[in-house]
């Protein structure tokens, strides 16, 4: 088992090693990207994000493991700016962040994933953004969002102040779980 676990660790550090040696300007061109893909793929997406007051886009989370196994990606917090009356608003890259996680138990395998964090509320972003290391289900819970293709997204009612999307390029993912996931503020 140590030699597993030592395994798993060293993966985790070689992601983060070639997660972090991306610069700052292909980061951004990124994490646009995904938003970009994000509303082309999910209906009622652009109005929707236009709702929340800010969200983490992590364009690639990268996730592997051969019994223990851990995530590790790296995305921009993007807050929502003031705007004139009538204009749609604005968000801006205004810190950024790494996600690593670690778990135990039967799994097999890698994939990437990319991931969005909604804040539907001022309280949920300013307690995301006070804090230097937020973990999944201690400092908030998330709520994980699975809609259909035929679902729109504007249209729908959230319970939870913080909702999660992960997609690949098939679409929204279903069964999917960050709990125990810490987020770190990271220096680009």
């Amino acid at each position: 088992m140590k030699k597993m676990l030592g395994l798993a660790f060293a993966l985790i550090l070689s992601w983060t090693q070639i997660a972090s040696a991306e610069s700052k300007q292909i980061l951004d061109m990124q994490i646009h990207d995904t938003v970009k893909k994000f509303t082309q793929l999910v209906p009622g997406a652009q109005d929707f994000l236009n709702r929340t007051e800010g969200y983490l886009v992590v364009p690639n989370l990268y996730k592997a493991g051969f019994v223990v196994g851990g995530e590790y990606g790296e995305g921009g917090l993007l807050v929502k700016q003031p705007s004139q009356p009538g204009q749609p608003p604005q968000f801006n890259i205004t810190d950024y962040y790494s996600v690593l996680s670690a778990s135990i138990g039967f799994q097999a395998g890698a994939q990437r994933r990319s991931l969005i964090i909604a804040f539907l509320t001022p309280g949920a972003l300013q307690s995301f953004r006070q804090s230097n290391k937020w973990k999944v289900g201690v400092d908030g819970s998330v709520a994980f969002v699975d809609v259909g293709a035929s679902m729109d997204l504007s249209t729908m009612d959230f319970k939870k102040t913080i909702v999660a999307f992960a997609f690949g390029n098939q679409g929204l993912m279903a069964g999917i779980s960050l709990d125990g996931s810490v987020f770190t503020k990271i220096k680009k």
